[in-house]
């Protein structure tokens, strides 16, 4: 065999090594669920709806998408006590008037990878009507529209930058005849469920749980180390979070965090891997943590980073 040969075979074995390596970590990243933090939107519309359990447009298309996100089994959803908690420790109430910077430090504080904020800037109805008259009784054809408009912006929480930002609007109409009559509220789920402007906030909710999936991959999963006890490395993800016995992950220890000089914003930090550990046990907590054995290093403290390799 020549030397360009040999060459050959090298460098196709070589980058056959890289390719496989990548996979393995983007295989193993997708299994693993991303947390995510919804904050309740800022409601920009006229304040007259109300949801049927009183909350306001921008607390309950929150809700919604929270809802929307547990059910698609992909990520870990923060509870909405947990967070009014957090907002409530810091001064923020829950009004929905929260900043990518605010949203992005109570994200470090919740463990979370992204923070959902945004604003509901349109949400009603609207009638149009042709009258007439029939033996006396007025009737008419009337279209009815609703309206649903949201500027969603997706933070991501270790540099506080805005990854995403869309303007969700989604319209629904319905025409029928009416008997001079006109009933647009609805006063429990169902109702509203099966009203035109409930289907609008659906189509809405569906919408954002796409944006979310397409910005999802830009976002960088990571845990932290809870303790080291006795010989084994407790983190603070587990079999909920879609860890499995046998992963392997590495640790870093936080560096200095280098910080733009024009906008003040985060950039990251010049991390230092200290070692890896082992999955022994992802059932600790009921699955919300998981015990690790060490492969290689030491001196892991609390809060250092847990990544996939």
């Amino acid at each position: 065999m020549n030397l360009n040969r040999r060459l050959y075979y090298f460098l196709i074995v070589f980058f056959i090594g890289i390719f496989a390596g990548s996979y393995k970590a983007s295989a193993q990243e997708m299994k693993l669920k991303k947390r995510v933090a919804v904050f309740v939107f800022e409601d920009k519309t006229d304040k007259s709806w109300r949801w049927w359990n009183n909350k306001g447009v921008g607390e309950g298309m929150a809700d919604m998408l929270t809802t929307e996100l547990v059910k698609s089994g992909e990520y870990t959803v923060i509870e909405r006590s947990e967070l009014d908690r957090i907002l409530a420790e810091q001064k923020l109430g829950a009004s929905g008037v929260v900043t990518a910077q605010s949203a992005a430090e109570i994200g470090k504080v919740l463990g979370v990878e992204l923070a959902v904020i945004g604003s509901v800037t349109e949400f009603g109805y609207k009638d149009n009507s042709t009258d007439g008259r029939v033996k006396g009784i007025g009737i008419g054809v009337r279209t009815q529209s609703a309206t649903v408009g949201i500027d969603c912006r997706l933070v991501n929480t270790t540099t506080a930058e805005i990854i995403t930002a869309e303007n969700v609007r989604k319209e629904e109409s319905s025409k029928g005849l009416k008997l001079n009559t006109r009933n647009v509220s609805f006063n429990d789920k169902k109702s509203f469920d099966e009203s035109i402007v409930g289907k609008a906030a659906r189509d809405a909710v569906e919408d954002m749980v796409d944006v979310i999936n397409n910005s999802m991959p830009s976002i960088t999963w990571q845990a932290k180390v809870v303790t080291e006890k006795n010989g084994a490395v407790f983190i603070n993800v587990g079999s909920q979070h879609g860890v499995s016995a046998g992963d392997v992950f590495v640790i870093y220890q936080k560096g200095d965090e280098l910080i733009d000089p024009d906008t003040g914003l985060s950039l990251g930090s010049m991390d230092k891997k200290i070692g890896e550990i082992k999955v022994a046990n992802p059932n600790i907590g009921e699955g919300k943590a998981s015990q690790c054995s060490v492969i290689s290093g030491s001196g892991f403290n609390s809060g250092d980073f847990v990544r996939v390799q």
